[in-house]
């Protein structure tokens, strides 16, 4: 296992409620290692939620410390972090988020462009991750031309396509049929054997077999840190 990639110490995050604050986040630390594979699992109101959007660099801290790949990032301007999540997180969500009227070549080149990398390198990289998930003879259809699970392929390759440090996958199967999703979950063991850092945000037990190593929140703390003997391949 590689040295940690993700490691944060004492991380709150609380919200205004009327007068009140909530606290969501009550205090995590948290170690994870470039090439682990997580499952970040916990009931409505866990935080599970919450801990996301702040290792995806989609909120800040109220306090405590978030180091990713050696950068404190719990400070960062909100433009310092979409520059981050850019180049350093590949996200995968549960609704796709695909571009509609754009071809599935496009929406996978996307990351791309707002990383000011040429057309002719885009098309490149976009055509070789979209053959990597299986699509190759599907790269100039649209979303309402594909299946639930080929838009899903070409979300899993528009997240690799920056080679980020880490795939981040919110109930990645949340809109798939019970055959579709084990098809996307043997996607992403391919993606962990290749090399990358998988953290898997689930409530699905079947889904959260696949990782390596369970993390289970609870009233906005870590409840349990568990290592999976038996993940499914």
């Amino acid at each position: 296992m590689g040295k940690p990639i993700i490691n944060i110490k004492g991380i709150t995050r609380d919200f205004p409620l009327g007068s009140e604050i909530v606290k969501v986040l009550k205090g995590i630390d948290l170690t994870i290692n470039k090439g682990e594979y997580v499952a970040l699992m916990g009931p409505s109101g866990s935080g599970k939620s919450t801990l996301m959007n702040l290792l995806g660099c989609l909120d800040t801290p109220t306090g405590g410390i978030y180091n990713l790949n050696d950068k404190d990032v719990s400070q960062m301007s909100d433009d310092e972090l979409a520059g981050i999540r850019n180049k350093e997180i590949g996200f995968v969500f549960q609704t796709f988020n695909l571009l509609p009227r754009t071809t599935a070549l496009d929406n996978v080149a996307l990351p791309m462009v707002y990383a000011g990398c040429k057309k002719a390198e885009r098309d490149s990289r976009a055509t070789e991750v979209l053959t990597q998930v299986g699509l190759a003879d599907r790269m100039d259809h649209k979303p309402n031309q594909l299946s639930g699970g080929q838009r899903q392929r070409v979300a899993v390759a528009r997240a690799l396509v920056n080679n980020p440090s880490i795939i981040l996958a919110d109930e990645p199967t949340g809109n798939l049929d019970s055959k579709t999703s084990i098809e996307i979950m043997n996607l992403f063991n391919e993606i962990h054997a290749n090399g990358n850092t998988v953290i898997l945000v689930t409530h699905e037990e079947d889904i959260a077999a696949y990782a390596h190593r369970v993390i289970r929140l609870r009233d906005g703390i870590i409840e349990s840190d568990n290592v999976n003997p038996n993940p499914v391949t």
